[in-house]
C-alpha cells in the first residue's frame, strides 16, 4: 500500500494539520507511560495527559470550549482490523512518526465496506492532525518494522465509554458498539470474535510489508 503524508492534498477530505500548537509538553508526558507487552492498549482519559497545557487549548481552541478527554492509544499495529467513527471529528498526536489507515463513511454501500478504499497516511512526530467525523479511522499503526506508537486522542468526553441501552431503530444502531462510537469490524478481528457488526468486505488491510 502506498502510504502517502497528512500534507498531501489527498488527505483533505480525511482531515487536516493543525496549525500553532505546541505539543512538547503533550509528547514528553506520553513517553513516561510504558508500551504494553503485545499488541495496543487504549485509555480514553489519562489524568497525566490531561495535566498537560495542551488539554486546555484542545478544549478550548480546537473544540471550542466543549467539554473533552484527553487519552491515548498505544503499543504495536500494522493491521486495519476495524474502522469506527464517532459524530465529530478526533484530534490525534503521535510521540513518534505514525500512520492512519483512513476510509469514507460515503463509501460504505449497504452497510458494508470494501477495504480497497482505506487510504494510508503518516503523521509526523509532535503534529497534530484533525480527523474529521465522516472520516473512519481504528487504532493508528507504527512507522518502522520493529517500531511502536503512542497516539494521544482527543474526543468529547464520555466518547468511547459504556455504550447507551437501545432499542436498535436501523442498521446504523445495531454499529454502536460504545458511546459515541460505531465499529464496523473485519470477520478476521477479535471485535468481530466479541459480536462486532462485520461489515468490512475483501482483505484486512496489513502495512508491515510496506514498512
Amino acid at each position: 500500500m502506498k502510504i502517502g503524508s497528512v500534507y498531501d492534498a489527498s488527505f483533505a477530505p480525511y482531515g487536516k494539520v493543525l496549525e500553532g500548537y505546541d505539543t512538547a509538553c503533550l509528547v514528553k508526558a506520553m513517553g513516561t507511560i510504558p508500551l504494553p507487552e503485545e499488541g495496543t492498549a487504549y485509555e480514553p482519559s489519562i489524568p497525566a495527559l490531561e495535566a498537560t497545557c495542551l488539554y486546555g487549548q484542545f478544549q478550548n481552541n480546537a473544540y471550542g470550549g466543549m467539554p473533552v478527554q484527553l487519552g491515548m492509544c498505544w503499543g504495536r499495529n500494522t493491521k486495519l482490523n476495524c474502522l469506527e467513527y464517532h459524530r465529530d471529528s478526533e484530534v490525534n498526536v503521535g510521540d513518534q512518526d505514525f500512520i492512519l489507515l483512513l476510509a469514507k463513511q460515503e463509501d460504505i454501500r449497504d452497510g458494508k465496506l470494501d477495504t480497497a478504499s482505506v487510504r494510508a497516511f503518516k503523521v509526523p512526530a509532535g503534529v497534530p492532525v484533525e480527523v474529521y467525523a465522516t472520516t473512519l479511522h481504528y487504532a493508528p499503526c507504527q512507522a518502522a518494522k520493529d517500531g511502536a506508537f503512542r497516539v494521544a486522542v482527543v474526543l468529547p468526553r464520555g466518547t468511547n465509554g459504556p455504550k447507551p441501552a437501545i432499542a436498535p431503530l436501523n442498521d446504523e444502531d445495531r454499529a454502536l458498539w460504545a458511546c459515541n462510537k460505531w465499529l464496523l469490524a473485519h470477520p478476521e478481528s477479535s471485535e468481530a470474535a466479541q459480536g462486532a457488526v462485520i461489515a468490512l468486505v475483501g482483505e484486512n488491510t496489513d502495512i508491515a510489508a510496506d514498512l
